[in-house]
């Protein structure tokens, strides 16, 4: 098969999962899940037994109108305290497109369940309550949004039934936070002003605000832009498990299994496998256990070489013309998720792709300000929810590649090696520019990991 061929098959492919995975987040009491319940519901996506239950509990609770947020918020303390705590994946459908839900809690005790909601998603719905405007915590998800590089943001102004439909008060609120997610590095920002509650411009346009002229939010999900060349990107390949039946019928088969992180892989590339630097040539390509000619991302493949290598879970094949320079020393911009604060000499497990190495915190040069963005030099620690940079050295080189470049190898967990705690999100790389910081030097002497 040729290249042009291979590739058109792969946006062929793509474009006709027409699949979007989006993430809502908003400061508490913004209307997130009744956001998400009134989109589910005036698109149909909801089951009449569905419905019957939030029509009951609601009913229990004193109100005459079914509660739509209670669609969404399933946890008996969510129902209890009116919030979201934990990230709710929902998934429905339209006529023109998939979707992948992540309904992220708003308080900022849980801004680290934004970060796990917002990880894959190729959009992010940000709320703002009309009369508060944009508030911290709305600073907040606007900053991890841009740090996780999620390409499009929507803000929805909310509640402007409350404030009469006024669209000076949109404008104001559109205008603030569209300057602060440039400033971010943000490339689009979609305003669009809503009353969750009442359904205006959810699905349906609004009767109240005919100076808005744009779409609704579900008529902007269902036409944003989100099929990719996998082409663009290199191909990256983590090992995820080595096949080696050594039976009768294949006694000398053997392959590499895992998901192609990026890019596209085909018979006859010349790869590397990374961290050996060895060499080989693919002489076969499996899916789904039948002989393919390429395959793309993120499609689970495996991979067979021409030469017998020494290879195991954790390595990453990658083109030999597009390689990855491994390194044990990282600079990277880190969501701190855990209570326990991460300081300057912690010892810990770094997990990248399907390899998981020790390292060491050599050190911790900036804090985030998210009310100005200005960065708060030597902090000493990062506690829940910061946002900072961390100079990292591992036991074993590692071939990460800039977050800006690829989300799915230029991302990390830190990992408590005592009782296997997630303890912070990386990502390798400048922070919020494309700008990336250059390696830490290599420290004199001996770590003792």
């Amino acid at each position: 098969m040729s290249t042009t061929a291979g590739a058109g098959h792969a946006a062929e492919a793509l474009a006709a999962t027409s699949l979007l995975r989006f993430a809502t987040a908003g400061s508490v009491d913004d209307g997130k899940s009744t956001l998400v319940g009134r989109l589910l519901h005036d698109s149909k996506s909801v089951l009449s037994d569905q419905l019957e239950a939030v029509s009951r509990a609601s009913q229990a609770r004193g109100q005459e109108a079914p509660d739509l947020a209670l669609l969404t918020d399933g946890l008996r303390a969510e129902r209890e305290q009116g919030i979201t705590i934990d990230v709710a994946y929902r998934y429905f459908a339209t006529p023109r497109r998939r979707f992948i839900l992540a309904d992220t809690p708003g308080h900022v005790q849980y801004t680290r369940n934004m970060v796990t909601g917002a990880s894959t998603a190729e959009l992010a719905v940000v709320l703002v309550d009309a009369r508060n405007g944009v508030v911290e915590q709305t600073r907040r998800h606007a900053a991890v949004a841009a740090l996780l590089r999620v390409p499009h943001v929507v803000l929805a102004v909310n509640k402007m039934d409350l404030v009469g439909y006024a669209e000076d008060v949109f404008a104001a609120i559109a205008d603030e936070f569209s300057r602060y997610a440039t400033s971010l590095g943000v490339p689009e920002v979609t305003a669009v002003p809503i009353s969750a509650l009442e359904g205006d411009n959810v699905v349906a346009p609004s009767a109240h605000m005919d100076w808005y002229s744009g779409p609704t939010v579900l008529e902007h999900l269902e036409t944003v832009p989100v099929t990719h060349d996998p082409t663009d990107d290199p191909a990256r390949f983590p090992v995820q498990y080595v096949i080696r039946p050594q039976t009768a019928e294949h006694p000398d088969y053997r392959g590499y299994a895992g998901q192609l992180a990026s890019g596209v892989l085909r018979v006859g590339d010349r790869v590397t496998v990374h961290p050996s630097g060895r060499s080989s040539t693919i002489e076969a390509l499996d899916v789904l256990g039948r002989p393919v000619d390429v395959a793309w991302a993120p499609q689970s493949i495996t991979v067979r070489l021409a030469d017998d290598l020494d290879i195991s879970r954790g390595d990453l094949l990658a083109p030999a013309d597009a390689a990855v320079r491994p390194s044990q020393d990282l600079t990277a911009t880190v969501c701190h998720l855990h209570d326990r604060p991460l300081r300057p000499g912690d010892r810990v497990l770094l997990k990248h792709t399907t390899r998981t190495v020790k390292a060491l915190v050599k050190g911790i040069p900036s804090r985030l300000t998210l009310a100005d963005l200005s960065q708060h030099p030597e902090p000493g620690e990062l506690a829940a929810n910061d946002i900072g940079r961390v100079v990292l050295r591992t036991a074993e080189p590692l071939p990460v590649d800039p977050y800006t470049g690829s989300r799915r190898t230029g991302s990390f967990l830190l990992i408590d090696p005592a009782d296997g705690s997630t303890l912070t999100a990386g990502m390798a790389g400048g922070a919020f520019a494309d700008a990336d910081a250059p390696a830490a030097e290599a420290p004199d002497g001996d770590w003792d990991f």
